[in-house]
């Protein structure tokens, strides 16, 4: 017997045991003989992680598709890993070192430190796998990767080694988002940008001697210059003084007249003497600021690429740890005249953190009458999501991937459609980002991670190699005598002093950006390099579930590297999920404090609730808004799908033994099985589209609505009638349309209906399987004259109760039913369920007329018209006057709403996410506004 409630914090540990012991997840489990292949890789969480609501969202969607596919047969691996966060782990052991007061990792070396790291990994990392289970996420554990296992790290080395050989992996000095807390390289997903309240500083930057121009300083309505004065200087802006130092331009636009004559002659660094050119470059927006802008190519993303196009000198100002480096910087000195005021800026700033030097540059600026104005400036800083400081753009000898060309093919894929994003929108984005890819800068300066296989020697140099031994053997060719391989400072002085028997290597201390290894996460997780299996059958992959973020970072890495090496695209389909933002619609921060913790949620409601909440909002191309009534809600549902199953054991329902639903007889029964098979296809399409909301909807629409609210209302009467026939029948039909629900909800809710499934087979034979090793339900032959009788006796009953709440009738009155302009189909359908209709739309008659009776509200269903005769029943003016005050409220909220909208002013600045807010509110209150008139017109033809 079903116990009176169900309780998830019990059943939810012990079901999932169950499935682990019976090997359920395991790959190919229940498939068919010779069925096709199904896989999904999961997008590998950090190993310093812990679940999130992202994680909640994109893992309970790829678990419907695996727990769908592998119930429809499907040969189905889910493949689960974790990726080893340079960065992120890193921190998380050093930090744990300095709370323990042991020595740091430079005092314990590099060796030491990576064992520490391996030690923290084995006692604390990957609890998130727990809580990914906690959820109920069915991957085959048994095959669990890491991006620092054995197999990963040979297939990297691999990688490296061979995309060197092909010139596609090289070195370079380009400018790179660097953290001078960390002292590393970041990619842009580890750049966070930060509104910061500071300042634009206007500098005069004094032409070459005896040059000038005439700068407008008056204008017109029209903005057409009415004054000039004679200016020897040109006024530039810039919101970080201290890289001023670092200037080899001024560029203007070539379009704008102010300048023209000005390009091609030259301004004077201030405070250093450096002589530097006017450029022509279109970067230079007239509109903003003077129309003038700085160039430090070395400081800078953007002015990088206009030192390239104009061949500018690139030279970098601060050091690792962005302190101004100035006195023994070879870049900075060359051809700058000796003067008064180059000491004393190599005196006062040399040295300087960036920020003390910004202040003492302004200070200079002014003191040397070279600050034209300060303006207050609110601005986007970038900020290292790990160290927490402003990021700097850093001129550095890195590793870069020729992403251009590794690009080409993943573009085609997509334009030529072998591999498809769902919602296609994303496809834009991927192009965009593809078709202007720059080199992936793929070294960091950390000691966790893929050391890179590079070794050097002297006189430049460089061998690349799978093994130390490898690159000794390379190095031995190339210089003809012995080699051994020292650390790097042992290297140098060899070098420097010739000490030594042998040459001297040394190995590149860098190692790899964590997203190269992600990189190949398809394949490598399924064996390669080796020719496995695995790899042959579950390659490539049917679908990548994933958020729009790291299209980018990792979709589009996988597709280069897939296609490069496996000669075929990784997967078939891109589903691209949408964010979970709060109830306002707002995204989730600590600093909001609107973080909703899904591992609470999960003991407050359960795993099922969260997830069929999470599915039911999953709308394509829509972000979640996440409310915890919402979980509470679907927590509901599965109350009542609880109650049902007990109410039907209860009342005897017991599905016999090779139950045929084709053979039921009673109209009800034959209406309820082509409602299932309905049910069914509804949520098989969906989820084949990738539509989670509509499959979750169709399958909450038939449980809630369909079977526990009418089907099992109209069963109460057979139960407790004296049919013994009709009641067998009904029985048995009510327990095999639970089955099927079972079937249809389980990839939703696993962990409800596998306890349903268990324990709803008293009396009937043992099942022959857990119902995550089930078939999925099949094509259903409906009857479709029961199914529009029946769907015709819920609509009546539906449209009678909502005017009946519509025009505010008691609850207990009673009210005659006259239908007027009834078929004989109408009419025999009404004699047949009369006590029905009566009984639960609280008709006291129910007549056929052949006009409506005077003050009657009126409903046309099909070919009839129902009327509820209220003119003595309700108080006409006290309804009309109730109606009108509403409708006046409505009408108030709209003006207001709309008043809002029209403001652009609004619109431009509000938050995305409350502008939403406000057209979904008008919305909500257009729909109040139609059924309120919609009731004014019913007690229009009541008078």
């Amino acid at each position: 017997m079903l116990d009176k409630t169900y309780e998830a914090a019990a059943v939810e540990p012990r079901i999932y045991e169950a499935w682990e012991q019976a090997g359920a997840f395991r790959a190919g489990a229940g498939a068919e003989p010779g069925a096709a292949s199904y896989s999904i890789v999961i997008p590998p969480p950090n190993v310093t992680g812990s679940l999130h609501m992202g994680h909640a969202l994109n893992n309970t969607l790829q678990d419907i598709l695996v727990r769908f596919e592998r119930m429809r047969g499907r040969d189905v691996l889910w493949q689960p890993g974790m990726d080893h966060a340079g960065i992120a782990t890193q921190m998380v052991v050093e930090r744990q070192l300095a709370e323990r007061q042991e020595p740091g990792r430079r005092d314990m070396g590099r060796e030491a430190f990576v064992q520490r790291v391996w030690d923290w990994k084995a006692e604390s990392g990957g609890m998130i796998f727990n809580q990914l289970k906690r959820l109920g996420a069915s991957c085959d554990w048994s095959r669990e990767r890491f991006t620092m296992d054995e197999g990963l790290s040979r297939a990297v080395l691999d990688v490296f080694v061979s995309l060197f050989k092909e010139g596609l992996i090289y070195k370079d000095k380009r400018l790179v988002n660097w953290d001078p807390k960390l002292h590393t390289a970041i990619s842009d997903l580890e750049v966070q940008q930060i509104e910061v309240k500071g300042n634009l500083w206007h500098f005069r930057y004094p032409l070459e001697k005896g040059e000038t121009y005439q700068a407008p300083v008056a204008f017109d309505d029209d903005g057409k210059p009415t004054e000039f004065e004679t200016r020897d200087y040109i006024v530039v802006a810039t919101t970080r003084p201290e890289t001023m130092l670092g200037d080899t331009a001024v560029a203007v636009n070539p379009e704008d007249e102010r300048y023209k004559d000005l390009i091609g002659k030259y301004v004077i660094l201030p405070l250093v003497g450096r002589r530097i050119p006017i450029v022509g470059d279109d970067y230079a927006d007239p509109e903003a600021g003077s129309g003038a802008v700085k160039i430090t190519p070395a400081h800078d993303f953007n002015d990088f690429e206009v030192g390239k196009r104009h061949n500018l000198a690139m030279i970098s100002v601060l050091d690792r740890e962005a302190t101004v480096t100035l006195a023994e910087n070879e870049d900075f000195l060359a051809g700058v005249p000796q003067s008064e005021q180059l000491a004393r800026t190599l005196a006062e700033l040399d040295g300087k953190e960036r920020f003390a030097a910004r202040k003492l540059v302004v200070a200079m600026m002014e003191e040397a009458g070279c600050l034209d104005r300060i303006e207050d400036h609110v601005h986007m800083v970038p900020h290292g999501d790990r160290g927490g400081v402003p990021i700097e753009p850093y001129l550095t000898d890195q590793w870069y991937v020729d992403a251009a060309t590794l690009a080409k093919p993943a573009i085609a894929s997509v334009r030529e459609g072998r591999t498809a994003f769902v919602p296609k929108a994303w496809e834009k984005t991927y192009f965009e980002w593809m078709e202007n890819i720059q080199p992936w800068c793929i070294s960091r300066q950390l000691w966790w991670g893929h050391q890179i296989p590079a070794w050097y020697g002297p006189d430049g140099g460089l061998f690349v190699e799978k093994s130390e031994a490898e690159a000794i053997a390379a190095a031995q060719e190339k210089y003809g005598r012995p080699v051994e391989v020292v650390e790097m400072g042992e290297a140098l002085r060899r070098w420097e002093t010739g000490e030594g028997d042998r040459i001297a290597l040394h190995r590149d201390e860098d190692v790899l950006d964590t997203w190269f290894s992600s990189a190949l996460w398809p394949f490598s997780t399924l064996g390669w390099p080796d020719k496995t299996e695995e790899l042959a059958n579950y390659y490539p992959t049917s679908v990548l579930v994933t958020g729009f973020d790291i299209i980018f970072f990792w979709v589009a890495r996988m597709m280069m590297f897939g296609l490069h090496y496996m000669k075929t695209e990784p997967f078939k389909t891109v589903y691209i999920h949408a964010l979970v933002r709060d109830e306002k619609g707002q995204k989730m921060s600590k600093s909001k404090g609107n973080v909703i913790n899904p591992l609470e949620l999960i003991d407050e409601f359960g795993a099922d609730a969260l997830r069929f909440t999470l599915a039911a909002m999953a709308a394509q191309g829509r972000d979640i808004k996440l409310a915890t009534n919402r979980v509470a809600g679907y927590r509901n549902f599965a109350t009542k799908l609880w109650n049902a199953a007990r109410f039907v054991e209860m009342n005897g329902g017991t599905r016999p033994e090779r139950f045929n639903p084709a053979t039921v007889r009673q109209t009800v029964n034959r209406w309820i099985v082509t409602e299932t098979g309905r049910c069914g296809a509804a949520v098989t399409e969906a989820l084949e589209g990738y539509r989670f909301n509509e499959a979750a909807g169709a399958a909450y629409r038939f449980v809630w609505n369909t079977y526990c609210d009418w089907y099992l209302e109209f069963a109460k009467p057979i139960f407790n009638g004296a049919d013994e026939e009709a009641k067998a029948e009904t029985r048995a039909t009510a327990a095999w349309v639970l089955d099927e629900i079972l079937k249809v909800l389980h990839p939703f809710m696993p962990f409800l209906t596998e306890e349903l499934w268990a324990r709803t087979v008293e009396g009937a034979a043992p099942r022959a399987n857990l119902l995550a090793l089930t078939r999925w339900p099949g094509a259903i032959v409906g009857d479709e004259d029961a199914a529009a009788e029946i769907n015709w006796l819920v609509d009546v009953i539906t449209q009678v109760r909502s005017v009946r709440a519509e025009m505010n009738v008691p609850a207990g009155a009673q009210v005659p039913l006259v239908i007027t302009g009834a078929g004989p189909v109408t009419a025999t359908r009404l004699e047949t369920h009369g006590a029905l209709i009566s009984r639960l739309a609280r008709c006291e008659t129910i007549t056929l007329a052949d006009a409506p009776p005077q003050g009657s509200a009126q409903i046309v269903i099909g070919e009839a018209t129902y009327c509820l005769p209220l003119a003595g029943i309700i108080d006409l003016s006290a309804e009309r006057a109730r109606l009108s005050k509403e409708l006046g409220k409505i009408d108030e909220e709209i003006s207001r709403i709309n008043k809002k909208l029209s403001n652009q002013k609004f619109v431009d600045n509000a938050p995305e996410e409350v502008v939403e807010g406000e057209r979904e509110k008008r919305a909500d209150y257009a729909a109040r506004r139609a059924k309120v008139d919609e009731a004014l017109a019913r007690l229009a033809g009541l008078a």
